[in-house]
C-alpha cells in the first residue's frame, strides 16, 4: 500500500500547536509540502521551523477559519505558493464554555459553531473548489467521541456531531470530482485545549479507568489514521470516521 504523500500539498489548519502541529510534521515526513494556519503568527513561525526540520517546505498563514476574508486568503496563498492543494486537514476548533446546555448563552454558542462548524465548511468549499479543477483531493475533518455521545461540553459536542455529518455530505457531494472526505474522533489527548480536562486527576482518572488502552492519548497517537486517509492507501475509503480514543467508547 502506498502511504507516501510526495509532492502532494497539505493545508493544516489549527497547526501551530497539539494534534495540528503533530499532523503537519506527520504530513511533512510523508512527503508532504504544508501549510499551516491559526491566528497568531509567532506560534506559526516557530511551528513553521520544527516542520521544515523534516526537509519539507512549510507556509504559516494566520488565519481565523470563522471568517470568510481570512478563509479565502489562506486558500489564496497556498494556491499562490505551491500551485495546488491536495490535502487539508480542519482541525482548528474551540470551546469558550463549560457551562450546562441549560445555561449556555447564544454568544458561546455561536463562537463555538461558527469556528468548529460554519468555518470548516466554508473553508472545505474553497478548497474543495481548488480541488477540482486540480484533479480531486482529500479532506481530513478533526472530529471528537464528543460528537457521538454525550460530553461534559454540550455545545462543543453538538457541533463535532455536526462536523460527522458535514464529512458524509462532502463526501456524498465531491465524490464526484475525485475528492474523498473522511474524519478523525479523538478521545482525551494530552493537549492545551482539552488540559482542563486531563490535568485534573479525578477526569483523568475516570478518562484511563474506562479506556481498554488505559492512558490519555498524545497528539502523535492521530498521526497513522490521518496518513491513511491522506494517501492511496485509502483510495477508496470514503464518509467514514475513524475513532482513536484507546477504545472508551467501547
Amino acid at each position: 500500500m502506498d502511504f507516501s504523500l510526495k509532492r502532494q500539498v497539505a493545508i493544516v489548519t489549527g497547526g501551530s500547536r497539539g494534534i495540528g502541529k503533530a499532523l503537519a510534521i506527520a504530513l511533512a515526513e510523508a512527503g508532504a509540502d504544508i501549510a499551516i494556519a491559526s491566528r497568531k503568527l509567532p506560534d506559526l513561525e516557530a511551528a513553521a521551523e520544527e516542520i521544515k526540520k523534516t526537509g519539507a517546505k512549510c507556509l504559516p498563514v494566520p488565519t481565523h477559519v470563522a471568517r470568510m476574508d481570512d478563509i479565502n486568503n489562506l486558500v489564496s496563498k497556498v494556491v499562490s505558493e505551491y500551485g495546488k492543494i491536495d490535502i487539508l486537514v480542519n482541525n482548528a476548533a474551540t470551546n469558550p464554555t463549560v457551562a450546562a446546555a441549560i445555561d449556555v448563552d447564544e454568544r458561546a454558542w455561536d463562537a463555538v459553531m461558527n469556528l468548529n462548524l460554519k468555518g470548516l465548511f466554508f473553508l472545505s468549499q474553497a478548497v474543495a473548489r481548488v480541488m477540482k479543477e486540480k484533479g480531486g483531493g482529500k479532506i481530513i475533518n478533526i472530529a471528537s467521541i464528543a460528537g457521538f455521545t454525550p460530553d461534559v461540553l454540550p455545545v462543543y459536542s453538538i457541533s463535532k456531531a455536526g462536523v460527522i455529518m458535514a464529512t458524509k455530505v462532502m463526501a456524498q457531494q465531491w465524490g464526484p470530482y475525485n475528492i474523498r472526505a473522511n474524519a478523525v474522533a479523538p478521545g482525551l489527548t494530552k493537549t492545551r485545549f482539552s488540559e482542563f480536562l486531563w490535568s485534573n486527576p479525578e477526569v483523568a482518572e475516570v478518562a484511563i479507568g474506562k479506556n481498554p488502552i488505559p492512558r490519555v492519548a498524545e497528539p502523535e497517537d492521530m498521526a497513522g489514521a490521518v496518513i491513511y486517509l491522506a494517501s492511496d492507501a485509502s483510495r477508496h475509503v470514503t464518509g467514514q470516521t475513524i475513532i482513536v480514543d484507546g477504545g472508551s467508547t467501547i
